[in-house]
């Protein structure tokens, strides 16, 4: 394994994934909870997905959403942290180019999709409070195919510039990753060339996508607080908005740490870059661990379901 960073090359055949630079000696102690929250969060999605399949009463469209969901927690959290470990268990550093913009392509990807099915929850949400006796017959199953493979498409067409500007830099400086995955942003600023564009381009993806399903979501949520004060009583309110809760915990666990990341990446110039590295890990580890945490507490259906599962066994 080679760890120049003077070496003379154009794609190199490989790069170097430092993992958390500065903080080597503590790589073990800090595996134990990354390993924890990872493991949370497959066995979690995993539950989700067995419970939703094997009870016919959670065929509907916001679990169908939530499988969704679940399914681009797994591949989005799979393509980082195994190599992560790796890193921390085995110094196993050594990354080909195609398989680091293989993963760079997946992870931008599955976080695109995974913010288009919240935007998709959130019309759930919006029918069901506001036009419920229609909710059947406009979220059909062959609108939530539609709309699952819409999102699908979106990310995938939206994120697939990435590996190809990224490929098209020369790097003559150094093959050295100081991150512990293929990010866009970290591949390309080791490139010896004006990577302008592909730092426009990571901010027009960010607004146009990001920000657009922000927006989508917030008008559904206007609409919905609108239908919801006009409730007769106080109980109502609240009993509606409470079914509201995990998706609003849900977007809170993705948005928040993706915003920050996204900033203090491009802008955070005086910030150490072990916190950089560390915070980005928050985004790739928590949302997924939360979000089967969140549904298996705050929804009734699963909740009830797992119960059953654990104090009488599978029926």
């Amino acid at each position: 394994m080679s760890d120049s960073n003077t070496t003379d090359f154009t794609n190199p055949s490989t790069f170097i994934l430092l993992g958390i630079p500065g903080l080597e000696k503590a790589y073990i102690w800090i595996s134990i909870p990354f390993c924890a929250m990872y493991t949370i969060a497959v066995l979690g999605n995993f539950t989700i997905l067995f419970i939703v399949k094997r009870e016919p009463r959670l065929h509907g469209p916001m679990f169908y959403f939530l499988c969704m969901l679940a399914i681009t927690d797994l591949v989005m959290s799979t393509s980082t942290i195994p190599k992560m470990l790796s890193i921390f268990w085995f110094n196993s550093r050594e990354i080909s180019f195609t398989a680091c913009l293989t993963q760079m392509y997946f992870v931008h990807s599955f976080s695109g999709m995974e913010s288009g099915i919240l935007v998709a929850m959130a019309f759930d949400r919006y029918v069901a409070i506001c036009n419920p006796l229609r909710h059947s017959n406009i979220l059909t199953n062959s609108v939530v195919v539609k709309i699952g493979l819409a999102m699908v498409l979106r990310s995938g067409i939206v994120t697939l510039p990435y590996p190809f500007l990224a490929r098209q830099w020369p790097y003559c400086r150094t093959n050295i990753i100081p991150h512990f995955y293929c990010g866009h942003m970290a591949v390309v600023k080791l490139a010896c060339a004006d990577i302008r564009i592909s730092s426009y381009y990571g901010l027009f993806d960010l607004l146009s996508v990001i920000g657009m399903d922000v927006f989508f979501i917030t008008v559904s949520y206007t609409q919905i607080l609108r239908a919801i004060f006009r409730l007769p009583t106080t109980d109502a309110r609240l009993t509606t908005f409470g079914t509201c809760i995990s998706h609003v915990c849900a977007i809170l666990a993705l948005y928040v740490p993706d915003f920050f990341s996204s900033l203090m990446y491009r802008f955070g110039h005086n910030v150490p870059l072990q916190f950089l590295v560390l915070f980005d890990s928050v985004y790739q580890l928590v949302p997924p661990m939360l979000h089967p945490i969140i549904y298996g507490v705050r929804t009734k259906q699963i909740r009830g379901r797992l119960l059953q599962l654990f104090t009488h066994g599978e029926t």
